[in-house]
């Protein structure tokens, strides 16, 4: 009752606490007296502690206010707040001591003074340390016996939230490789050698475990298919919130999956950014959201986000707050609307992220997906032309390589146009990517439904690969390879190995301790290939970021790819034309799938 009084409000918390704390005083110095004059104190001193007893109390309450102890959480009392306490009695001590040299006349007996501050300080701290036995314990969560991995601040920091209440794990052991630390202790709890892993667990019942360290993305999927092995299904990692660690959080698949590139300048990303006015068409996407916030990171004077989906501008203009920003609610498509916005606000750089991706719905909709990538695109580009933009930034894929599906021939047309267009002042480049962790409509967060769901992960193969690589570093290396960019270059991003998309899921399934869902094979879709290329040439050219290497261009007459493109908006059998303009376009359309990728 008392406590769910208290949580209403802290005010209500710190009057309990003076008013309780006040009755503590007030009993403490009149117990110090009858045990300093074995229960029979003289009168003199009678009338003196009734002169005192007031002003000691109003110290003690005025030091506590001081030294914040009614600030503190009474769940969550530990020494450290003892000290406090201490502290806050023993300054109420000195200055009543100067008070009775100073301003009161009268005896007192000195020894009252220690006998008064054991007294005190024992009910204060056993006022504090009874919700324990006010409310009982905490059983009805369940508290995991955990291991933590990694001796470090961070794991003291864990361990004193796991002894105040504030996470529900029972810390047992904490676990290092440095030999050094082997047997020393961590805020009472013991180091032990992570060689040792598969023993301790079964030693100390543990079933879950918490990394205080940040690993590679390689060497963090090889501990994490350790701990499996050895029984541990949850497995946390402490997230740091501005200066303080506020809590745990799942390992995720893109933990797991993440290439992070070793050759990322921020230096050159800054110097192509800053001061900069850009617009980013598809602004609201995963792609062109997250060009965004590095435009901002990086400093940009303005920018002005166009996209045809009113919710998903909204999204990304109310995360853009440190750069002013224009809203465009339109489309690439339609050219007279995109025009004025270019006559308006004079962008400097133009990255186009915007496109129809989703190859599935592109088979389905070639007529609009031939409208949105290539006319749209054919349009950003022209229209920056025109208005004397300095850089012109195609966001392309690695399935316009030897496309296979309507998606991308389209993109691969884009990327012929970038790459011969008549472009006067404006430096125009693409740049091609596979596939980024966590993308609106990609498989993880297919799975991730799937898993929710309790129904099994579908797979179309079991052979079919992807590139990987996480959205911010794909969206930096983006920026750095415009930034180094001379004109008419293709750059391909290096997305590291492709992985198996079934080795992904069964990754998942571990993760979510779902293993018992199980994948389903459902066929190769319409358009879909086992394996994304990246490279259109083996002898494509490093440049001086080994993440980034830059493709042989393709010559293509413009008057003729102009009119291709007419002849392809005006014919009703577009996948001919596109087999023309791109001759390696292989149509894979044998099968009718229609699940999302």
């Amino acid at each position: 009752m008392i406590e769910t009084i208290l949580k209403k409000a802290p005010w209500k918390r710190t009057l309990f606490f003076v008013i309780a704390d006040a009755l503590i005083f007030y009993f403490s110095y009149y117990a110090s007296y009858m045990l300093r004059f074995n229960l029979n104190i003289p009168h003199d001193h009678i009338v003196g502690a009734s002169k005192l007893v007031f002003v000691i109390i109003a110290l003690k309450v005025a030091l506590f206010y001081i030294f914040r102890v009614y600030a503190i959480t009474w769940r969550y009392f530990v020494l450290s707040d003892v000290k406090k306490i201490i502290a806050a009695l023993f300054v109420s001590y000195l200055l009543f001591i100067l008070y009775i040299k100073t301003l009161y006349v009268g005896p007192f007996p000195r020894t009252v003074i220690l006998i008064d501050f054991l007294i005190s300080l024992f009910l204060v701290v056993a006022l504090r340390l009874a919700k324990g036995i006010l409310t009982g314990s905490k059983s009805e969560k369940k508290i995991h016996k955990s291991v933590i991995i990694g001796a470090n601040q961070r794991a003291l920091d864990i361990i004193s939230s796991a002894k105040k209440g504030e996470i529900d794990f029972e810390i047992s052991l904490v676990l290092d490789s440095d030999k050094s630390l082997i047997n020393s202790y961590i805020a009472g709890i013991k180091v032990a050698s992570v060689d040792h892993l598969n023993e301790l667990v079964q030693k100390y019942d543990i079933d879950s475990a918490i990394l205080t360290k940040d690993y590679p993305n390689e060497e963090l999927d090889k501990l994490f298919e350790r701990l499996n092995q050895a029984g541990i299904k949850h497995i946390k990692r402490a997230k740091l919130l501005g200066d303080k660690y506020e809590k745990l959080i799942d390992i995720s698949i893109e933990d797991l999956l993440a290439r992070r590139p070793k050759d990322l300048d921020t230096e050159t990303i800054s110097s192509f950014i800053k001061g900069k006015r850009i617009l980013i068409t598809g602004a609201g996407g995963s792609i062109g959201s997250e060009i965004a916030r590095q435009c901002e990171k990086f400093g940009a004077k303005e920018l002005i986000l166009l996209d045809h989906s009113e919710y998903n501008l909204y999204a990304i203009n109310e995360q853009i707050k440190k750069v002013p920003t224009v809203r465009l609610m339109q489309s690439v498509v339609d050219r007279k609307l995109l025009e004025k916005s270019f006559a308006k606000y004079r962008p400097q750089i133009v990255i186009h992220a915007a496109a129809y991706k989703h190859v599935p719905l592109c088979e389905e909709n070639i007529e609009g997906a031939v409208l949105n990538n290539i006319i749209g695109t054919k349009n950003t580009i022209d229209l920056s032309i025109k208005y004397g933009v300095e850089r012109f930034v195609l966001i392309s894929t690695d399935k316009a390589v030897r496309p296979t599906n309507v998606m991308g021939a389209t993109k691969r047309v884009c990327e012929l146009y970038a790459q011969n267009v008549p472009s006067k002042e404006t430096l125009i480049t693409a740049v091609r990517f596979g596939n980024v962790l966590g993308s609106s409509g990609s498989v993880i967060p297919k799975f991730k439904r799937l898993i929710e769901a309790n129904q099994p992960l579908t797979i179309t193969h079991p052979e079919i690969t992807r590139y990987f690589m996480l959205i911010p570093e794909a969206c930096q290396l983006v920026l750095q390879a415009a930034s180094i960019a001379k004109d008419r270059e293709l750059f391909v991003l290096d997305m590291g190995e492709p992985v198996k998309i079934v080795d992904l899921a069964k990754k998942m399934l571990k993760l979510y301790n779902k293993e018992h869902l199980g994948i389903v094979f459902t066929g190769l879709r319409e358009g879909e290939k086992l394996y994304e290329e990246l490279l259109l040439n083996e002898d494509d050219k490093k440049t001086i970021y080994d993440s980034i290497f830059v493709a042989k261009a393709t010559k293509y007459d413009i008057i003729k790819l102009n009119s291709d493109i007419e002849r392809l908006l005006n014919s009703r059998d577009k996948i001919t034309i596109l087999k023309e303009i791109v001759p390696e376009f292989n149509h894979n359309n044998s099968n009718k799938s229609r699940e999302v990728e």
